[in-house]
């Protein structure tokens, strides 16, 4: 598998044979060039002009927002029902995380997830260990750095990537990665990420950042 971060929320996760899942696409009002981008899935944490751009994405790709189960392709992507804020919703509607197996790994989008997990969503997101956790840590539309610590211990994922957080192109203003990597163990840069077999994935959870494209 090979994981490559177009900056924001969205995520490029090619599979061992050729299958290409896009994450949360963007528009280009962010501050990010929309990258050229071909999909077999798009995945839509929810309906916001920073995560929505499907028409971005070329390829025909089969489009899977909201909750339950979603099968695609063979693919089983299951949305777990969570908000965008501290407030279930009241402020910025509602969001999806989405739970997906590529390579016999289980991989954990959050989306613009608000807040710390509650007990049902939990035990929905945890129904299975997690391989690779992609994580909200900028703050301000989203868990902030002391939120996103708290479910990273939450979930014990093997692999954390962090994203939606501040970077030279992002006209958003939120925070950077560095608050939610202080004091963290185990922290190391990557262009892009090569994950060959989950046998060989850390024993002691690792946070991979990652260059935006």
């Amino acid at each position: 598998m090979e994981i490559k971060w177009h900056g924001h929320a969205c995520f490029e996760i090619l599979s061992e044979d050729g299958t290409v899942v896009v994450t949360d696409p963007y528009d280009a009002s962010i501050g990010y060039s929309v990258p050229e981008l071909r999909a077999d899935v798009v995945t839509v944490s929810h309906e916001h002009y920073d995560h929505n751009n499907v028409a971005a994405v070329k390829g025909n790709p089969e489009v899977v927002k909201g909750a339950g189960e979603h099968i695609v392709d063979g693919m089983r992507f299951f949305g777990v029902s969570t908000y965008h804020d501290t407030v279930n919703g009241a402020e910025r509607g509602e969001n999806i995380v989405f739970l997906f197996d590529i390579d016999g790994m289980r991989l954990c989008h959050l989306g613009d997830l608000g807040h710390v997990l509650e007990g049902y969503q939990l035990a929905a997101i945890r129904e299975r260990a997690i391989d690779v956790l992609f994580i909200p840590v900028g703050g301000i539309y989203t868990i902030d750095a002391r939120g996103a610590s708290e479910v990273f211990a939450q979930l014990e994922p093997r692999i954390t990537i962090p994203m939606h957080y501040k970077t030279p192109p992002l006209r958003l203003n939120i925070a950077g990665v560095d608050a939610f990597l202080e004091g963290k163990k185990r922290v190391r840069h990557e262009s892009k990420l090569l994950l060959r077999d989950r046998e060989e994935l850390p024993e002691e959870p690792e946070i991979v950042v990652m260059e935006w494209r």
